[in-house]
């Protein structure tokens, strides 16, 4: 079993996915690993990382829950990041889909009190 994750996504426009993404965190990256891949630290063990990889870009599909759906849209809203689709998992939660500039998917998730992990 792991200790900690790493989501890593890919990208031909590095210096406009780093901006994306340091809008939709509302910070610059955390660390920056080399002139070409950076990282977010999402959780105490969860890490998400761009990385310059054309050959890849647009395909990732990443994942976050947060307590509150409503005011995450609101706060990226806030800061120009617009949701691409919403849904509802009956029995299950919400959740809010965004693309960064390559076409990855970034999709915050709320979960329904009580519904199965």
């Amino acid at each position: 079993m792991s200790d900690v994750l790493f989501a890593g996504v890919p990208v031909a426009e590095f210096e406009a996915a780093v901006q994306w993404y340091s809008d939709v965190f509302g910070r610059p990256a955390d660390m920056v690993v080399h002139d070409r891949e950076v990282m977010w630290r999402i959780a105490e063990a969860a890490w998400l990382y761009v990385l310059e990889q054309p050959a890849h870009a647009g395909h990732a599909i990443v994942s976050i829950a947060v307590p509150d759906l409503t005011a995450t849209t609101a706060s990226l809203a806030g800061r120009g990041i617009e949701v691409a689709r919403h849904e509802v998992v009956p029995g299950a939660g919400r959740k809010a889909t965004f693309l960064d500039p390559e076409g990855n998917a970034l999709t915050f998730i709320e979960v329904i009190a009580g519904a199965p992990s």
